[in-house]
């Protein structure tokens, strides 16, 4: 195998949702009180819904722009890339990226339902929450089948809804749901409250994959807000193990032995300790913890139910037999700044190459597209799914991959040469949500 042989699915990438988002889901009434995206006095853009704004669009969408420019915080739909918000656009940068199939999170609306979880409007919420999934499956995978695994979001703060929810998005082919990792903190019961059991009943009885996001429930610790930035985003990726400790808990993972669960962003090179860790305590410590593992190894049930996921992980990928050769994929995280777009192949070539060609074709699509029930090969050929292929089809289409420096808020002023930190962007957006506050 060579790089352009390689078939690669990325299992983490977001959406810029566009602003005609509900007009083809909604009419009237519905549509009249559905999310809006609105323009502050200066130009910026912000999503307006039931009295409550959310400032930030572009929540890092940053790809296309040069390295420099990164902390520019797009604030209007117009300074993105348009593949960020536009499905067409979306396939060309996939194609230039050599991805042959993506899931996509919501940005600003979707991604953990936060949006509609705060919505004072619980019933009107339900019905815009479930707009947005027939967008997300109609729209934007269905425009490109064999292209992109749909992956739905919940009525979490009713039980009956999304039971319900899961049942219909299930019927329409979505077999993935993203949930917060961590529920208590949008004043839900924890996943090991009675509360949820319907949930797992539901979740397996449907088949469906759960996938938590970083950053959905626990959020990445900053030392202090004159930390340098740097040292939040170093650790980023290892906060989601938090979250995955919590989740190995769950008692649900032995009622249904084929659950499953993806840990999205969440890097792979860590695994290896955090299990030995996992079996470790629960060896010294089970005689008096009442543990749920009383034979099993935690390590085992890891195995068993979960997907990692990675960028660039040199060291994962080394020791792919520690951390498990089967519960590992690779993700783009397009359009935010982690990205290695549009030189995803070239990066994951010298990562990979080391490794046998079963083992290449593991990490790059097959476990994917088991983890997420994803058949992409039954709409379209194979070798037209290639590295090659696809590059082909965005040479002969011109798709330019040239870097744009398009504006946007900066966390500092130009010339400042400390660096910047969690501060300063703590500032920034505080700054850009008053300057929404006075024009809503």
């Amino acid at each position: 195998m060579n790089m352009n042989d390689m078939v690669i699915i990325s299992v983490d990438d977001h959406i810029c949702e566009p602003p005609d988002l509900f007009d083809r889901q909604l009419k009237g009434d519905a549509l009249k009180s559905a999310p809006k995206l609105l323009t502050d006095r200066n130009g910026k853009n912000y999503w307006s819904y039931q009295g409550r704004q959310r400032p930030g669009i572009g929540l890092n969408a940053v790809v296309g722009r040069p390295l420099e420019e990164y902390g520019m915080e797009p604030n209007a739909l117009e300074q993105m890339r348009k593949g960020c918000y536009d499905v067409h656009a979306r396939i060309d940068d996939m194609n230039v990226n050599g991805i042959a199939a993506s899931l996509n999170f919501g940005n600003s609306i979707g991604f953990d339902n936060m949006t509609f979880h705060q919505a004072p409007d619980k019933d009107l919420a339900l019905v815009h929450l479930r707009a947005w999934n027939d967008w997300h499956i109609d729209e934007w995978c269905g425009a490109y089948p064999g292209r992109f695994i749909p992956c739905a979001i919940l009525p979490t703060w009713n039980m009956k809804a999304m039971v319900e929810e899961i049942k219909r998005v299930a019927d329409r082919g979505c077999a993935t749901v993203s949930v917060s990792e961590n529920p208590t903190k949008q004043g839900l019961p924890s996943i090991h409250n009675d509360y949820w059991d319907p949930f797992w009943k539901a979740i397996n009885e449907h088949d469906m994959t759960i996938a938590l996001h970083i950053g959905s429930g626990n959020p990445q610790p900053h030392a202090s807000m004159e930390t340098p930035i740097e040292a939040w985003i170093s650790t980023m990726p290892l906060s989601i193990a938090v979250g995955a400790a919590d989740w190995l808990q769950l008692k649900a993972l032995h009622d249904y032995p084929d659950m499953r669960i993806a840990l999205s962003e969440s890097s792979i090179g860590w695994i290896p300790y955090f299990l030995e860790r996992a079996d470790f305590s629960n060896w010294r410590h089970k005689a008096w913890t009442n543990s749920i593992f009383p034979k099993t190894k935690p390590s085992e049930i890891f195995t068993r139910h979960f997907l990692c996921c990675f960028i660039d992980d040199v060291f994962g990928l080394k020791h792919l037999e520690d951390v498990g050769e089967d519960m590992v994929a690779f993700e783009s995280d397009y359009p935010h700044s982690d990205t290695l777009w549009p030189e995803v192949p070239e990066y994951l070539w010298q990562s990979v190459k080391h490794l046998t060609d079963a083992r290449i074709d593991k990490v790059t699509h097959l476990n994917a597209m088991r983890h997420f029930r994803f058949d992409m090969f039954k709409h379209i050929e194979r070798q037209d799914l290639t590295v090659g292929a696809l590059r082909a089809q965005a040479r002969a289409k011109g798709v330019d991959t040239t870097p744009k420096s398009t504006g946007g808020a900066r966390p500092v002023e130009a010339g400042v040469a400390r660096p910047i930190t969690s501060g300063d962007l703590v500032a920034m957006y505080n700054k850009h949500a008053e300057t929404i506050a006075e024009s809503a």
